[in-house]
C-alpha cells in the first residue's frame, strides 16, 4: 500500500479546502439597493418622464446586479452604480447637479466598507466628473477620510481621475429650476448599498446638494455617520433628503447603533429614525443588513429606488 508523504497530504488538503471555499463563495447570497433621491415627484408626471426614471433605475440596478452575480465585490458594485447615476442628467449627482446661489456646481460623495470601516469622502468638488470614484481613492490611497474644496479637486488631478470644466454639469432643466424662486428647495441624491457573496457590505452616496445653497455648504452625503454608513456587524445605509437634519440626528450610524446595541431589526431601526426621529417630509434611506435583508424607508411622497437580490427579486419604484 502506497503511503503519501506529508507534503503530498498538505497539498491535497490545501486544494480541497480551496475548492470548498470557492464553492461556498460562489453559492453565497447578495442584495443590492439603490436610490435616486427622495422628494415630491408628482404621480401626474408625463408618461415619458416616468418611463425615463424607471429605465435609468433599471439600468443602474442591472449594473450592480451583474457585478454581484459574477462574484464581484460590493465595493465595485456600489462605485459603478453611483458612477452611472453621476453620468445620468436625470439625477442630482454629477451631470445634472443643481446650481449654487452663485450659479456653480459643488459636488459631494462618500463611500464606506463594512469589513473594516474603511471610508473615503470628498466635499465641494467643482471639476471631478465622478466624485464617488475620487472618494474611493481617498479611502484606498490616502491616510485620511475627507478632502474638501480646492484640495479635493487637486487630489483628483494627482490621482488622474476624469477632470471637467464646471459647466460640464450644467443641465437646462436645473438652470430653470434655479431661476424660479419658489423651487429653490429642490434637492436630491444618488446612493447604493450592497452586500456581496462574501458577506461584505458597502454603502455609497453622491449629490449635487441643495438648489441655491450657499457656496461651501456641505450636506450629509459626504459625512460618514450622517448620510453614509456600513458595518458588516449590522448594516449599510445611504440617505437622501434634507442634509442638515440627517447630520443633526446622525441618521445613518444610528440605524446601525439601534441594531447593535438595542437588538432592533433593520426595518424597525430604519422606521424609528425616519418616522419617529425625523420630521415628515425630510427624506429617506436605503439599507441592507448582514443577513441580506433590506429596508427602503422614506417620509416624503416619493423616493426613486430599486432592489435586486440573489433570490430573484428585482424591482424599481417611485411612489409609495
Amino acid at each position: 500500500m502506497k503511503i503519501f508523504s506529508k507534503t503530498t497530504i498538505y497539498i491535497i488538503s490545501f486544494l480541497f479546502l480551496s475548492a470548498s471555499f470557492s464553492f461556498s463563495q460562489k453559492e453565497g447570497n447578495y442584495t443590492i439597493v439603490i436610490h435616486g433621491g427622495a422628494g415630491y415627484i408628482s404621480p401626474e408626471i408625463p408618461a415619458e418622464v416616468k418611463e425615463a426614471y424607471q429605465k435609468s433605475l433599471t439600468a443602474a440596478l442591472n449594473i450592480g446586479k451583474k457585478i454581484l452575480d459574477d462574484g464581484g465585490t460590493s465595493l465595485d458594485a456600489v462605485e459603478q452604480v453611483i458612477r452611472f447615476f453621476e453620468n445620468d442628467s436625470l439625477f442630482n449627482s454629477g451631470k445634472g447637479a443643481v446650481f449654487t446661489s452663485e450659479g456653480m456646481h459643488e459636488l459631494d460623495a462618500s463611500i464606506m466598507v463594512g469589513k473594516d470601516l474603511s471610508t473615503g469622502a470628498v466635499a465641494g468638488v467643482k471639476t471631478i466628473k465622478n466624485p464617488i470614484s475620487l472618494a474611493r481613492l481617498v479611502m484606498e490611497k490616502t491616510p485620511h477620510v475627507l478632502f474638501a474644496g480646492e484640495g479635493a479637486d487637486k487630489l483628483g488631478k494627482k490621482f488622474g481621475v476624469d477632470i471637467v470644466d464646471n459647466n460640464y454639469f450644467d443641465v437646462e432643466r436645473r438652470y430653470q429650476q434655479w431661476k424660479i424662486k419658489h423651487q429653490k428647495n429642490i434637492k436630491g441624491t444618488a446612493g447604493c448599498v450592497a452586500i456581496d457573496k462574501y458577506g461584505n457590505i458597502t454603502a455609497g452616496t453622491s449629490t449635487g446638494g441643495l438648489t441655491d445653497k450657499w457656496p461651501g455648504r456641505v450636506g450629509d452625503s459626504p459625512l460618514i455617520n450622517a448620510g453614509t454608513y456600513a458595518d458588516n456587524k449590522s448594516c449599510g445605509v445611504s440617505a437622501t433628503g434634507q442634509g442638515e437634519l440627517f447630520i443633526r440626528n446622525t441618521v445613518a450610524y444610528n440605524i446601525s447603533a439601534l441594531m447593535k446595541f438595542k437588538g432592533y431589526s433593520l426595518q424597525k431601526a430604519a422606521d424609528e429614525m425616519i418616522f419617529s426621529i425625523l420630521p415628515e417630509g425630510s427624506g429617506g434611506i436605503i439599507s441592507v443588513d448582514k443577513e441580506g435583508n433590506y429596508a427602503l424607508v422614506f417620509n416624503t411622497s416619493s423616493m426613486l429606488r430599486g432592489i435586486a437580490n440573489s433570490d430573484g427579486v428585482f424591482e424599481v419604484k417611485i411612489w409609495k
